[in-house]
């Protein structure tokens, strides 16, 4: 894509960042195809070809944003489906990220708009205030359908729609400190405690530590450690972004100098994929380049991780799972054979829906601010899955959890939770579900 950028504009390392991945950009429309919003929408301006478009458009001009192109910028999912599709290796992800930044600095949005935003960024990353925001959740419920009459407020009664009846007690591990393996010790690594998991569902990283643990691995809860700044990151907001980053940077630096990490394990693939990030998103900060790019190397799913540690092959389970493919995961990270392989030789029957390249719907905090495509897309997720016939769900991601979740019967587990089950840790809870059904 041939552009015009002036030469005081590339002095901004942002602006020269995007004008290179722009000009990588040959037109295509190899994207448009994979796109869940162009899939649903049919719109143009609505596949990443058209986005990049406007982006050009509205970087080259120098300009403040536009409401056209919010519209647009704000349908985005950043599944990143587009950079796996893509030939010429267009950075997608980096492009739309600057973008929502310049948004963000020179847009005003409407004052309701405004308002969620601003309650999600203070809310969804500490997880004290989220659990209590799900608690008095419970209060507001009764009025979602009256939300849901004012285009504006639809955003609210989706939040309201989507929080929990019941919060899992806190049985997840200690947030700090370290947990010493059963037996000889075959390595040390540090697990990211979360934000919206351990609320939602403690029995992930539970699970973790005990499978981890029965493999000789020493696990390391790391003190101070804060949100990975995905969801603030992914609305623009990106000095606050950059704050939680710096924090978790300057966290597992001082325990690779003090105890050495073989990894930084992540349970939650959407923030796997803005921690393989540090390195990029603080480049230009001299005091932190190379320790991000250091965190960044370490850091590992959690299926990426066991699937170095050569696990046992296990007799059959008896029962069948859908896989379902987290897009930051296959698309993100690029780890898309590691956790069928793993559930494979633990002895389940891995079943892969039809469209596994198409976003449930969830996307962060997308199922909040964007309702209406998100239901459709979970809808269309949901049926896929359940012309699978399978006894049960995996998957790598809370935020597909939760979604899909809200769409069907059939019992959905993070698929460390079945690996721990089968390597000998105890039944996860959600599988009396399945024996009630029987």
């Amino acid at each position: 894509m041939q552009t015009s950028f002036s030469l005081a504009q590339l002095a901004d390392p942002h602006v020269a960042e995007s004008e290179k991945i722009l000009r990588a950009c040959v037109h295509c429309g190899f994207c448009t195809a994979t796109c869940p919003t162009y899939v649903t929408l049919g719109n143009e301006l609505d596949s990443p070809r058209g986005r990049i478009y406007l982006i050009k458009d509205m970087l080259e001009a120098g300009r403040a944003a536009d409401e056209k192109t919010v519209k647009h910028i704000d349908r985005c999912l950043s599944c990143l489906s587009c950079m796996t599709t893509c030939p010429s290796g267009v950075n997608y992800m980096h492009l739309v990220d600057h973008a929502r930044a310049h948004i963000e600095a020179t847009y005003r949005r409407p004052f309701i708009d405004r308002t969620i935003r601003a309650l999600l960024a203070k809310v969804l990353p500490y997880p004290a205030r989220f659990r209590a925001a799900l608690a008095f959740a419970k209060l507001g419920k009764p009025f979602a359908p009256l939300f849901e009459r004012v285009d504006a407020l639809r955003p609210l009664a989706a939040m309201l729609k989507l929080a929990p009846r019941t919060l899992p007690a806190q049985t997840d591990p200690a947030r700090t400190g370290s947990h010493r393996p059963n037996g000889q010790r075959r390595g040390r690594v540090a697990i990211l405690g979360g934000c919206a998991q351990p609320v939602l569902d403690p029995a992930i990283n539970a699970a973790t530590l005990r499978l981890l643990n029965r493999l000789g691995v020493e696990v390391v809860f790391t003190e101070r450690e804060t949100c990975c700044g995905a969801l603030v990151h992914h609305m623009g907001r990106e000095s606050e972004a950059l704050r939680f980053a710096r924090a978790n940077v300057d966290v597992w630096t001082a325990e690779i100098e003090q105890g050495g990490l073989d990894a930084i394990i992540v349970t939650t693939s959407g923030c796997g994929t803005t921690i393989k990030d540090y390195g990029h998103m603080l480049r230009l900060d001299p005091a932190y380049a190379e320790k991000a790019a250091r965190v960044s190397a370490l850091a590992k799913d959690i299926t990426e991780y066991l699937a170095t540690l050569d696990l046992a092959r296990l007799e059959p389970q008896g029962l069948s799972v859908a896989y379902h493919s987290a897009c930051s995961m296959q698309h993100g990270q690029k780890i898309t054979m590691a956790p069928k392989a793993l559930l494979k030789a633990a002895g389940f029957v891995v079943r892969d829906p039809a469209e596994g390249h198409l976003c449930c719907g969830s996307a962060g905090t997308y199922n909040i601010l964007q309702p209406e495509i998100s239901a459709e897309l979970k809808a269309r997720k949901v049926r896929n899955i359940e012309r699978t016939k399978a006894d049960l769900i995996a998957t790598g991601n809370i935020g597909c959890i939760t979604q899909i979740a809200s769409g069907t019967a059939t019992p959905i587990l993070h698929t460390v939770e079945l690996l721990d089950w089968a390597y000998g840790g105890p039944k996860p809870e959600k599988l009396a579900l399945l024996q009630a059904r029987a």
